[in-house]
């Protein structure tokens, strides 16, 4: 079951600009690969024909707010699950509008792939160009830009190259490892789940190919024994009497019984004792799984602590570099200002040390005489904590690199940070 989890579970998102027909695409590949129910079919069919639309508008299918079914775009981030005889599949359906840049992120933040969709009557855009930013950033180890509309420039080859070699321009200033291009139309079918008759001089992959093919077993860091303590099981009964176990989500590596252990912020070392998951005992864990450890030793561990490898540690810091994501409107980033701050299973206060620079989401360059931080913006400043964080650069773990930056007076998630 572990095993079945780790590998054919397969977290996608979609990002794209308004209209560029993210809704439309996944509402395809949810007709396409017979993944939708009759009663949601016939109930998308009626809303279609209630619209005075001409066939059925499959963007219903995912935009499930009201609102967002009168205005015809996405608001929320919408999840959706789906299968195939291959694999099983997490949509993460979200918002193109440029106030919604924050559901983008949270969407974002667990993906294995990212889909960046392109209209490709307009090419690529100032928020195609932030879609691709955050997804480099928030390391998304596959980009798939999906051309789209491509029924509209009658499927011109020409179009597809220009496209293609403007990303690939830009894509070259990101940290993106591995990116593959479709042309394709979600309208009509082409090239989604069946390949497009229409467009034979593309040789690539359909959509559902390449989500079925993918190479994610790797996605997740295997190496760096990771543990965060959630929540210490103690059950005070005669049965249970000296039963002490320490519940959490892997968070990097791959523990196993008799592995010796080195207990964070102590420093004390132990070994693991035994290993308890969802279907009893078991002889290792790794991430995403959720287990309870038991150690050899009594020892005093509680929320926030960590579990990791004796010689293979990580930063333990209150001085931390961070690239961020301003999500209020509300309320700028302040100088000085006073935070609070969630980091794996820990939480704790900070404070703003320093905004170093700004960045211009068109030339990814550094803007840094310009230090106000408002919504949307990404940039880069340093924090002090009031007490040390275990940490890993995120390009190396996104469990242990990753924060959230809380409002104290809100209590309002106002960012995300990657640590450097």
């Amino acid at each position: 079951m572990a095993d079945f989890q780790s590998s054919e579970l397969l977290r996608f998102t979609t990002a794209g600009s308004v209209d560029d027909g993210k809704s439309t695409l996944i509402g395809r590949l949810l007709y396409d690969s017979k993944s939708i129910y009759q009663d949601q079919m016939e109930a998308v069919e009626k809303a279609s024909a209630r619209r005075g639309e001409e066939g059925v508008n499959l963007a219903l299918l995912t935009d499930g707010l009201r609102s967002e079914r009168e205005q015809g775009i996405t608001i929320d981030v919408a999840y959706r699950y789906f299968s195939t005889p291959k694999r099983k599949f997490i949509i993460a359906d979200t918002p193109g509008h440029i106030q919604y840049t924050r559901n983008m992120v949270t969407g974002a933040s667990t993906a294995n792939v990212a889909l960046v969709i392109i209209d490709a009557r307009t090419g690529v855009v100032e928020q195609t160009k932030r879609h691709a930013i955050i997804a480099s950033l928030l390391q998304i180890p596959h980009l798939v830009v999906c051309i789209n509309k491509m029924d509209l420039v009658d499927y011109a080859e020409e179009t597809y190259d220009k496209i293609q070699h403007d990303f690939e321009k830009f894509a070259a200033k990101l940290d993106v490892k591995d990116v593959h291009f479709i042309p394709m139309s979600a309208l009509l079918g082409d090239n989604v789940v069946n390949r497009s008759e229409n467009m034979t001089w593309y040789q690539g992959q359909t959509l559902i190919h390449y989500l079925e093919n993918v190479h994610i077993a790797s996605d997740q860091n295997f190496i760096d024994v990771r543990f965060p303590v959630q929540y210490v099981i103690r059950p005070y009964n005669d049965e249970f009497h000296d039963y002490r176990g320490y519940a959490g989500r892997v968070a990097g590596g791959t523990l196993k019984v008799g592995d010796d252990v080195t207990l964070l912020p102590t420093g004390f070392k132990s070994k693991i004792k035994s290993i308890q998951g969802p279907g009893g005992e078991q002889k290792e864990a790794f991430p995403p799984q959720s287990v309870t450890i038991l150690l050899e030793d009594d020892l005093d561990l509680s929320r926030g602590d960590m579990i990791v490898r004796p010689n293979n540690q990580p930063d333990v810091t209150q001085d931390v570099d961070l690239m961020i994501c301003w999500f209020s409107s509300e309320k700028k980033l302040q100088l000085r200002g006073k935070y609070n701050l969630l980091h794996t299973t820990q939480d704790m206060r900070c404070v703003i040390k320093e905004i170093r620079y700004k960045l211009d989401i068109n030339s990814l360059h550094r803007i840094e005489d310009d230090k106000e931080i408002g919504l949307n913006d990404i940039a880069r400043i340093t924090i002090r904590t009031t007490k040390p964080l275990f940490a890993d650069a995120y390009r190396t773990n996104r469990n242990t690199g990753s924060v959230i930056i809380v409002d104290e007076g809100t209590n309002s998630t106002v960012a995300v940070g990657m640590i450097i």
